[in-house]
């Protein structure tokens, strides 16, 4: 980053010297092993210019999302306290990505041309990422303010958000706008996928639903199922397209645009009216003209990735979490929440009773409320990290979560888990554990976590050195199941997963994989360099966490250096500290330190540590990308040429 004059940051003196704890020597462990894996993953994959070895063409919509999704992990671990050429990779591989899928056509104008906010939500979060890893960048700023553009309103091109009725018009959009008919080639990349999914209409000739798989690959079935989504899927708005409310709280971040936040306000507010005209059920398709089940002969189940497509209920619960964070991150305004609550709570009440368990429902047919089977605990324990309330974790206490999302989770080396079948593709598989951790429940799972993505990190290095991982043999330009599975390819030999990192550094859990920004109780910046994280050789450990406090251990494991952290109040900036008390072993105070602004400068003695319980306010402040030495609203956008 460019130095600027630093603003006045309290600052507080450690100089006790501390036994090294185990959890402190394997955090370095982990971040040594990424840093090399990080490298060793670029060198196999990443052509000099940032592209891809792969293919001459790919069809279809489909596409960009994966390879961002499989090397995002290199900006996320700099923002964490990664070596400093992980910035510089995560650039020229971002870069590389949008110019060699725009070459292929599913990008235009540096975004996707037209796909949905399942994948747009995947494939941006390496975009949101260098917004924590580098605000001063022009260009991300520039593309900011543009892609927000898409679905404000503002884009004549992309005309993809209606003010009047206050909808995105269509679950297929994008840089050139709504995708109001989709095509069979559009789609020819998922085929012999999807022959494995549930069918996503119910009156496909020939298909019964309740086998629950549906031959797209069949070429009479598969022009139906296009026909039939142009006809009632195609045009209106559906859930998943809350997702976009992050590409939005992304772009304020930057300039703190208040347009963007009276945008965010209107369309979460529109989809929570939308709930209360359903009886608190949100549906799943609007048309047009604003109505609920416009053209799906009035009802509210049966829209894309909606109620009755394979997923269910999560492509539900899961943009509208996103949502109402990303309303109280950018308003303060903790009753965003209650949208969320709303779902949770009237599937809970839907509930029965199964072999000594409770299962809700997670998709609704005609015939009524199916697919039950035990809940996902994970929203419960995303709100309540915002909200720091107590309802929220009787929300998670009376699902009784199954041993699948409370063990800790290590795929083997065919990339999935044997217990539970989750890839490393979408790799965040500790939300229970840590959140369990965090209550006070399990003292040990810093230590465990932190040796089991050492052993990830091991398992995916010796994936990706085998001949499955050589790129060399993904290069074919067939059509085959295998030829199109090779998008998947660069997620799947990833060997970048800082999850339990995250996790005990930032106090919180990894974002929601489809479209999440990375919420965090604190970040860290080295005072010494200027730059994003942790500084080398210093690990730290987020304890406990309340409404007004965080302790937070720092140990300093180089015996050699000192070290200067500044510990930042929320992952936006969204905090204030008050007050910071060292305290001892047993939580006695030892000394006590007014801070009042949302740094704290810790200077940290060779081998020193230090435990610290700091009070503070959440939601006092803008989130912003800013750090202590780069102020965001002092860097100028360029205004183009327009054609008259």
């Amino acid at each position: 980053m460019k130095e600027t004059p630093a603003v006045t940051i309290p600052t507080i003196a450690i100089n006790e010297s501390c036994e090294t704890p185990e959890w402190a020597l394997l955090q370095q462990q982990l971040i040594g092993m990424l840093n090399d894996a990080a490298s060793e993953f670029v060198q196999r994959y990443v052509m000099a210019d940032g592209t891809l070895l792969w293919r001459s063409s790919w069809p279809g919509m489909d596409g960009s999302d994966d390879p961002y999704e499989g090397f995002m992990n290199l900006a996320l671990l700099y923002v964490l306290g990664g070596k400093s050429e992980l910035y510089d990779d995560a650039r020229k591989v971002w870069d590389g990505i949008t110019w060699q899928w725009t070459e292929y056509g599913q990008i235009h104008r540096e975004f996707d041309a037209y796909y949905d906010w399942m994948h747009h939500g995947e494939g941006y979060l390496f975009f949101y990422f260098l917004g924590l890893a580098n605000p001063d960048s022009l260009k991300d700023r520039q593309r900011a303010r543009r892609f927000a553009g898409f679905y404000t309103g503002e884009d004549a091109e992309a005309d993809n958000y209606d003010p009047v009725h206050k909808l995105i018009r269509s679950p297929i959009t994008g840089s050139r706008g709504p995708r109001f008919t989709m095509t069979e080639e559009d789609w020819m990349t998922h085929r012999g996928i999807l022959d494995n999914y549930l069918a996503p209409f119910e009156d496909l000739k020939g298909i019964d639903i309740t086998t629950g798989k549906c031959p797209w690959s069949d070429d009479n079935v598969y022009k139906e199922i296009i026909d039939k989504m142009n006809q009632r899927m195609a045009k209106g708005d559906v859930p998943l397209n809350l997702n976009a409310t992050s590409l939005i709280a992304h772009a304020y971040m930057y300039s703190g645009d208040q347009s963007l936040m009276s945008w965010l306000e209107e369309y979460v507010g529109a989809w929570r009216d939308r709930a209360k005209q359903n009886d608190g059920i949100m549906p799943d398709n609007v048309g047009l003209n604003g109505e609920i089940g416009e053209y799906n002969d009035g009802k509210w189940w049966g829209g894309y990735y909606g109620w009755r497509w394979s997923h269910g209920f999560f492509t539900i619960i899961e943009p509208v979490t996103n949502a109402v964070m990303n309303a109280v991150l950018m308003t303060g305004n903790m009753s965003w929440l209650d949208m969320a609550r709303q779902q949770l709570d009237i599937n809970w009440n839907l509930r029965q009773k199964k072999d000594g368990y409770y299962v809700v429902p997670h998709k609704h047919f005609d015939s009524g409320w199916t697919d039950f089977k035990r809940p996902n605990p994970v929203y419960p324990i995303y709100l309540w990290t915002v909200s720091m309330d107590e309802q929220d974790v009787e929300r998670f206490d009376r699902m009784d979560p199954e041993p699948v999302y409370t063990e800790i989770e290590i795929p083997t080396v065919s990339g999935r888990n044997p217990n539970t079948g989750k890839e490393t593709k979408h790799y965040i598989a500790n939300t229970v554990p840590w959140f369990q951790y965090i209550r006070g429940m399990d003292p040990t799972y810093p230590e465990r976590i932190l040796r089991a993505n050492c052993e990830l990190v091991r398992i995916q290095l010796e994936k990706m050195r085998s001949p499955e991982g050589d790129p060399r043999n993904w290069v074919s330009d067939g059509f085959s199941l295998e030829d199109l599975s090779s998008i998947h390819k660069w997620q799947e030999m990833c060997p970048v997963y800082p999850e339990g990192l995250l996790q005990l550094t930032m106090g919180a859990p990894m974002h929601i994989s489809h479209g999440g920004l990375q919420h965090a109780r604190v970040r860290y910046f080295d005072a010494t360099v200027q730059r994003p994280g942790l500084p080398p050789g210093l690990s730290a450990l987020v304890e406990q966490l309340t409404d007004t406090q965080v302790t937070l251990r720092l140990v300093n494991t180089d015996q050699q250096n000192d070290k200067a952290v500044i510990i930042q109040a929320g992952g936006f900036r969204e905090h204030q500290f008050e007050q910071v008390m060292k305290v001892d072993e047993q939580g006695a105070i030892q000394s006590t330190h007014d801070v009042f602004s949302e740094w704290l400068r810790v200077d940290l003695g060779k081998g020193a540590g230090t435990r610290l319980t700091i009070t503070m306010r959440r939601y006092v402040n803008r989130p912003s990308y800013e750090t202590p030495w780069s102020r965001g609203d002092e860097t100028r956008l360029i205004d183009g040429r327009t054609d008259n």
